[in-house]
């Protein structure tokens, strides 16, 4: 049989060629395998074919930002991501913070400064016991998707669904409306808050003992939301 690699799997999303291919090679003898993608889309269908073990993405993508592809890889995939930024957008490395990047780093830099971050971001990442997460009566399957009460399964939209993945992925910070809509709904569509509103009142519904008196999903008051475990 064929040996299996065994190095930690790398996926590098970014349209500058030259960039990747100087990357990836760098990367090998660092022991890592790297794969590279030049567009969102097709790093996004990368991601579900291969599960690699961390995602270096670049901020600047044609097709699909990467913000968006972010925040889609958020709704489904808790894999490590490091972010690619322009130097001194101070902005785009706190919006990929709170979309959930784990670590970001500015052009140019040099890739020895990048194989440091990566391994420090592997270090850190979950393992294989926190990809099912729990709180109170409830047990969230995130690399599944399935959600158990009780033991029994509850059915969620797919918006639900990553609402509550959201806030599982910031317990005990307090969210602004917008911030849970430009994570969890995206910069390209812009429903009114009132759909957060709407949203959260299923959520405690679904999961809390008595929904009019939530102890989970909390309002704060001109705020937004704040989820306690």
């Amino acid at each position: 049989m064929p040996a299996t690699d065994a190095r930690p799997k790398l996926l590098i999303i970014d349209d500058d060629r030259e960039l990747c291919s100087m990357l990836a090679e760098y990367l090998s003898p660092e022991g890592f395998a790297a794969q590279t993608a030049g567009t969102g889309p097709l790093g996004l269908e990368h991601l579900a074919r291969e599960a690699p073990d961390l995602v270096v993405l670049d901020v600047m993508l044609p097709e699909l930002s990467g913000f968006e592809v972010l925040r889609r890889i958020r709704t489904t995939s808790r894999v490590p991501v490091i972010m690619l930024t322009a130097r001194g957008e101070e902005v785009d490395r706190v919006v990929g913070l709170e979309l959930g990047a784990d670590d970001y780093l500015a052009k140019p830099f040099s890739p020895r400064e990048l194989v440091a971050r990566i391994r420090a971001v592997l270090r850190r990442a979950p393992g294989e016991q926190e990809r099912v997460v729990s709180f109170a009566d409830t047990q969230v399957d995130i690399e599944r998707r399935i959600v158990m009460r009780r033991g029994h399964e509850v059915k969620f939209t797919p918006a639900e669904y990553n609402l509550l993945t959201f806030f599982l992925q910031n317990p005990d910070r307090p969210l602004s409306r917008d911030m849970i809509l430009n994570s969890v709904w995206g910069y390209e569509s812009f429903p009114n808050t009132r759909t957060v509103d709407a949203h959260v009142v299923r959520l405690r519904q679904k999961l809390e003992a008595d929904p009019n008196c939530p102890r989970h999903f909390l309002t704060l008051h001109k705020v937004g939301y704040r989820f306690l475990p």
